[in-house]
């Protein structure tokens, strides 16, 4: 409602002009992007710069752009839902045809989409970054308990809020977190609210009286060993207990009572352990779109089967993909979306004007910044192909740090919103040589 009011006040007149010029657009585009998350409008900014106006169309059924990343912060009570949020149509480029609907099917041997209103529109190249679906009815009894009975989740603008007044709420007994077995955006993000919380309950006086259980589906804390024993460490010294192979599969609101799956080769493995909470935090389940799942561009997982160097598709040349939709094997952020796009506007460019140029390779550069409470962060820095660390900095990033802290909380957002969605960010790489030039990263 807050994003509503806000979009309404601040926008008005200009997304009543682009939704307008949507109504009349063109059925044809030189290139469609679906997604106007943060891949997508980093692709899709700087390709209609290099196209000119109305050849790229984005598709985004969303009136609302959200920092995700942000999402953590406004959980742990240190920034406000306010800061998280701006209209689409002053996010999207202006030399960009904003088609505001959903697509419902890809029919990749036409070149064309199909839109929730039946409509089609056709394409001479496609992008797809749609992003990846909360499945929050994946999990029994999950969907009548959200939002009250104490359980909330920062992966949703409509319960993010829910977090951190349920945790205020909090005088005693246990506070879960949890993590799913699938694929989720921003893995990390399942922890670093247990760390917010555990040091708000030390705060309030009230720690010895609240027991922190962090429950994940996985058989590590993290997938990176050099930040695994970071993570472990921070958990052991804060008594956060750690919970490997449970996944969370039925929540009982009324009750107020938690179920996990004992996953793994464990004698334990099948059974069901039922926690009583009085705070839940819950990740939940994840999956691909179904108007991506059921085309011919996905994988066997679901996801657009694309090449992990050029993130052209394996079958289509003219079809590319980004993020959290693709099948890029590695970790789901912004940070690993801000490189791909350079990888992706690159190559996809070159084949657009028909030039020889070398093609870029995506390296699988990720990044999880873990904060672990006020002012202080692991900087999770990656190739989650390699499972090398790719840090930034000339210091030990697997150690807690104001300055993490501060690029996180401060600068990130700053060059989220200022660069990122224009086009002008593709990550830290080129900054790398200066700032930790000694590195073998």
């Amino acid at each position: 409602m807050l994003a509503a009011k806000f979009a309404t006040r601040s926008a008005c007149h200009r997304h009543w002009v682009r939704l307008s010029s949507t109504a009349a657009a063109p059925s044809s585009y030189k290139v469609v992007v679906i997604g106007g998350g943060a891949g997508g409008l980093a692709v899709s900014s700087t390709l209609s710069k290099q196209l000119g106006k109305n050849e790229v169309a984005v598709v985004e059924p969303s009136t609302i752009h959200y920092q995700q990343p942000l999402f953590t912060f406004v959980g742990g009570g240190l920034k406000s839902f306010e800061e998280t949020y701006r209209p689409t149509s002053e996010v999207i480029a202006p030399e960009a045809q904003w088609i505001n609907q959903a697509a419902a099917q890809i029919d990749p041997d036409s070149n064309t989409i199909t839109l929730a209103d039946g409509t089609k529109v056709a394409y001479e190249y496609l992008v797809v970054a749609a992003g990846i679906e909360l499945d929050f009815a994946g999990i029994k009894g999950l969907k009548s308990a959200i939002g009250k009975n104490g359980v909330a989740s920062n992966y949703s603008p409509q319960y993010v809020q829910k977090t951190f007044e349920f945790l205020q709420n909090v005088r005693e007994g246990n506070a879960l977190f949890t993590m799913p077995a699938t694929p989720v955006k921003c893995a990390g993000a399942p922890q670093k609210i247990a760390y917010l919380a555990e040091e708000l309950f030390r705060e309030k006086g009230i720690r010895d009286k609240v027991d922190v259980n962090y429950y994940t589906a996985l058989g590590k804390i993290f997938a990176i060993d050099k930040y695994a024993n970071a993570m472990n460490e921070v958990a052991r010294s804060r008594d956060i207990s750690v919970n490997l192979f449970h996944d969370l599969v039925e929540v009982d609101g009324a009750a107020k009572k938690a179920t996990f799956k004992v996953l793994g080769s464990s004698p334990q493995a099948g059974e069901t352990v039922t926690v009583p909470y009085e705070f839940l935090h819950v990740t939940p389940p994840m999956k691909p779109f179904d108007f991506i799942k059921n085309s011919a561009i996905s994988n066997a997982a679901g996801f657009v089967d694309v090449d992990k160097g050029t993130l052209q598709h394996t079958k289509y040349p003219n079809i590319y993909s980004i993020g959290d939709c693709s099948s890029l094997p590695t970790s789901k952020t912004a940070a690993a979306a801000a490189a791909q796009s350079y990888v992706l506007k690159h190559n996809l460019l070159n084949q657009i004007r028909g030039t020889n140029a070398p093609a870029a390779e995506y390296n699988g550069y990720t990044s999880c910044p873990l904060v672990t409470g006020k002012n202080k962060l692991v900087l999770a820095e990656f190739s989650g192909y390699t499972g090398a660390p790719h840090e930034t900095f000339f210091f030990d990033q697997a150690k807690e740090h104001a300055f993490s802290y501060w690029v996180t909380a401060e600068a990130l957002p700053a060059v989220y919103w200022r660069s990122m969605l224009k086009g002008t960010w593709d990550g830290p790489g080129t900054i790398r040589k200066f700032t930790n030039p000694i590195s073998a990263n």
